[in-house]
């Protein structure tokens, strides 16, 4: 079997160096390659007592979905909802009118309480209020809250704007418990900015990513 032989200097890789590279039948055999599928917008760490953590900027047509990574968000109190909201004015308000569902599992420590159950409580009907996303974390030092949210096609103005997502947290009275959550923001206005709060208090620690998913 033949063997071919490069010269150290056969590939001249530098004008796509920073980028992911993939073989194509040009004179050096490479070229850009495509982004990943997941695109890291931004990242709000949280490290002190802050109310909200907002994105206000990257929202846009670049994407047509865009998903928010939650990452042991930590209330400074026991029992406080997690929640969001949509902006239409670059996070002057967030008061975009929803239309949502809430579900839950739950599993306690000492396994001698389950539930599966739609929460009424929990859902919207062309409210303005704050989406929960998932109730009762509790605030030790060793509970947080995680989790992941879609929002697609933010920019159109034809269609309103779904959403879902999945949540879980060790609750304040030592409970397992996911949340699914699903809606859509009412309007034909573009929603630019996002919002994630609690009900009440201050968020301690966590970290919130937001990505672009390629078209």
């Amino acid at each position: 079997m033949a063997l071919t032989k490069f010269n150290f200097n056969s590939f001249d890789v530098t004008t796509a160096a920073s980028s992911g590279l993939a073989f194509n039948a040009s004179a050096n055999g490479f070229t850009t390659a495509a982004a990943g599928a997941l695109n890291l917008i931004a990242t709000n760490t949280i490290t002190s007592g802050v109310s909200s953590s907002s994105f206000t900027s990257g929202i846009t047509s670049t994407y047509d979905t865009y998903l928010f990574k939650l990452i042991s968000v930590h209330t400074s109190g026991d029992n406080i909802d997690f929640q969001f909201q949509g902006s239409t004015d670059s996070g002057s308000n967030y008061n975009t009118t929803i239309t949502s569902t809430f579900f839950r599992s739950e599993q306690d420590e000492g396994g001698s309480s389950t539930e599966l159950a739609y929460k009424t409580g929990r859902d919207l009907a062309q409210s303005t209020s704050f989406k929960t996303l998932i109730g009762g974390p509790g605030n030790d030092n060793d509970q947080s809250t995680s989790g992941s949210l879609y929002l697609f096609a933010p920019s159109s103005t034809t269609f309103v704007k779904h959403f879902f997502g999945s949540f879980h947290t060790s609750t304040y009275n030592n409970i397992a418990r996911t949340s699914y959550v699903g809606g859509y923001f009412n309007t034909t206005s573009a929603i630019d900015a996002i919002q994630f709060k609690g009900a009440s208090g201050n968020f301690d620690s966590g970290v919130i990513k937001m990505y672009g998913i390629t078209k």
